[in-house]
């Protein structure tokens, strides 16, 4: 029976201390040194939060860079775990390409992988240089811009590698998008 005691008077302590306590602390620490992060990276447009900075959203229209083939669903995050030789999987990576075509009828060159394929986490907001650039064409038609300028805004917002070694430059979808609105907007 002491032994019972001690064991539920240990399992008290720590579900406080490792359960309540240490949660608490983090989540203060993390507000207080890094808030933006904290407070999930949101990007904000005209006084309005259009979406975070971490998490893809889906664009359709033609004046806008598309992103990866994701989940955009915060709740049902993750990939397909579809294999390569999985025939749904082939059929939705063929369906893709066949659309990015369509969408993107001046662009020749090979598609990029990471334009029909989806990230393992289902929300990734990055997508390649190479995929920006092969949308360009497409994006400066609807915009009515030159092609120079959106190769501009591409540029300036492809990021390196971290710490120049980890990963492969990228370009978040949403922050060039919000670039394009704003150096050459849509007239309604």
């Amino acid at each position: 029976m002491k032994q019972l005691l001690i064991a539920l008077k240990a399992t008290i302590v720590l579900t406080v201390l490792t359960g309540v306590l240490y949660p608490l602390l983090v989540t203060g620490l993390t507000k207080v040194l890094f808030p933006r992060q904290a407070a999930g990276s949101l990007i904000e447009a005209n006084g309005k939060t259009v979406g975070s900075e971490l998490i893809g959203q889906k664009f359709a229209r033609p004046e806008y860079f598309h992103g990866r083939p994701d989940a955009y669903d915060g709740l049902s995050s993750g990939g397909s775990n579809y294999g390569p030789t999985n025939q749904k999987l082939i059929d939705r990576v063929q369906a893709d390409a066949a659309k990015f075509r369509a969408e993107n009828p001046t662009f020749t060159g090979p598609i990029p992988a990471d334009i029909v394929t989806a990230s393992a986490s289902g929300l990734d907001p990055h997508i390649s240089p190479a995929a920006a650039e092969a949308q360009a064409g497409r994006v400066a038609g609807a915009r009515g811009v030159s092609a120079d300028t959106v190769r501009q805004l591409i540029t300036a917002h492809t990021e390196g590698r971290q710490l120049g070694v980890f990963g492969e430059p990228r370009v978040n979808v949403l922050m060039l998008n919000l670039a394009l609105d704003s150096v050459a907007p849509m007239h309604q």
